[in-house]
């Protein structure tokens, strides 16, 4: 298994540098581009709306797909998006590009979990899951400054050349060791579809939405932040990026285990824990020093609940769990385009750079209160599955067992036992 994680945690690790590294690049993006850096910013929209659109589109497609070859599939789209970004000669056909490239990252991630879960078993899924996506977080401490420094030195494009070529390596690394699992039996479209609109599931997913727009208020505004009001140098900023993909990181390894044990009181803890350091990092900012150690707390915290709702989803969405899975995808990119939206009307309402953070503690409050919300109803109608994913009624319908084969996950799963 260990192999079969690091080839899906690599696939992750191109997708979180795609996603994230041009945040530390607008400033150069629009200055090839000629456009402003108001408009830059629709870089960062224009491939969350590709993720909000592709993960349950593409994971609706691929239903009937053995997973594997699903994840061959998406990523192979993911390279190909990259690459048309660094060829694209106007900003319409960047834009364009990025939304190619956008549309895999849920369907990619939502699936991997799935598999990676599957692997792991019922007893250690969210540590699993969070192993999976340290790709994404690793990807902050080494992918995004690295491809932030690349862009200032040989153009932006470059960093995107690079993530193409990860990817392609990924592809190879999915192919050779992760196990090939089928899509479980019996269910159609039609039941997938049907999950998600159950209750809890809904919840998860906004919970996502309003939570993790509060990250995104201050991450889609951190070099400005850093430079206009920390008093930085951007050649600090990739410093900065590294700093807050080292806080995400672990925040991730933490709360793996945390989730395993106490799946929604590990969700709220990291939302109130969210809220409270986005506050104070509107204070923390004013300092270069004080500044670098919030970026470094609020990776920790607001990655946090990525994994925790990642397993909710797919724990209450059981039985026809691959578009719920990957839609979470879409939930945290709606948060994406949502945060860097709501950081942006306090910038421009001429409230400061320090306003994003303020009005984001405001979302992980919101986030919050849903969350709650949700438990609460659960615990009076918790509906046919539990949160581990088994169901009420004690029927047969449960967790995946763990794929059988030696440790490096380089057997080859031919049946998917339930």
């Amino acid at each position: 298994m260990p192999f079969a994680l690091l080839a899906l945690a690599l696939g992750a690790f191109a997708i979180g540098t795609a996603e994230f590294v041009i945040m530390g690049l607008l400033p150069e993006a629009a200055a090839d581009l000629d456009i402003t850096l108001s408009s830059a910013g629709h870089l960062i929209a224009a491939y969350a709306l590709g993720v909000v659109i592709g993960a349950p589109i593409l994971t609706a497609a691929a239903t009937r797909l053995r997973r594997r070859t699903a994840l061959l599939v998406f990523m192979g789209l993911f390279a190909l998006g990259n690459v048309a970004t660094v060829v694209a000669p106007t900003y319409e056909t960047v834009l364009a590009s990025r939304f190619l490239a956008g549309l895999p990252h849920g369907a990619f991630l939502g699936v991997g979990a799935l598999v990676a879960a599957h692997m792991a078993g019922p007893m250690r899924r969210a540590t699993a899951v969070a192993r999976m996506l340290l790709g994404l977080t690793v990807a902050n401490i080494v992918g995004v400054p690295a491809g932030t420094l690349l862009g200032q030195l040989l153009g932006w494009r470059t960093a995107f050349l690079v993530v193409a070529a990860i990817a392609l390596v990924s592809l190879v690394c999915v192919m050779v060791f992760v196990p090939d699992v089928p899509s479980p039996k019996g269910v159609r479209l039609r039941g997938e579809i049907a999950a998600m609109g159950r209750p809890q599931v809904v919840y998860a997913l906004l919970t996502a939405v309003f939570g993790f727009a509060g990250v995104f208020a201050v991450y889609s505004y951190i070099s400005p932040m850093m430079t206009e009001v920390a008093g930085m140098s951007p050649a600090g900023v990739p410093l900065v990026l590294a700093l807050f993909g080292t806080g995400m990181t672990l925040g991730s390894l933490a709360v793996g285990p945390l989730a395993d044990r106490w799946l929604r009181p590990t969700i709220y803890g990291s939302l109130a824990s969210l809220a409270v350091v986005l506050v104070l990092f509107s204070v923390a900012v004013q300092h270069p020093v004080s500044a670098m150690i919030a970026v470094v707390v609020l990776g920790a915290v607001g990655f946090g609940v990525t994994a925790p709702l990642q397993v909710l989803i797919m724990n209450k969405a059981a039985g026809a769990p691959t578009i719920a899975s990957s839609a979470n995808h879409s939930a945290f990119n709606l948060a994406n385009a949502g945060g860097a939206w709501i950081g942006g009307l306090g910038i421009s309402a001429g409230l400061g750079y320090t306003s994003p953070a303020l009005l984001g503690a405001g979302a992980a409050v919101l986030g919050l209160a849903v969350a709650l919300t949700a438990g609460a109803l659960d615990r009076r109608n918790p509906g046919l599955y539990k949160d581990d994913g088994t169901r009420t009624d004690g029927g047969a319908d449960a967790l995946p067992e763990p794929a059988t084969g030696p440790a490096d996950g380089s057997a080859r799963e031919t049946s998917d036992r339930r």
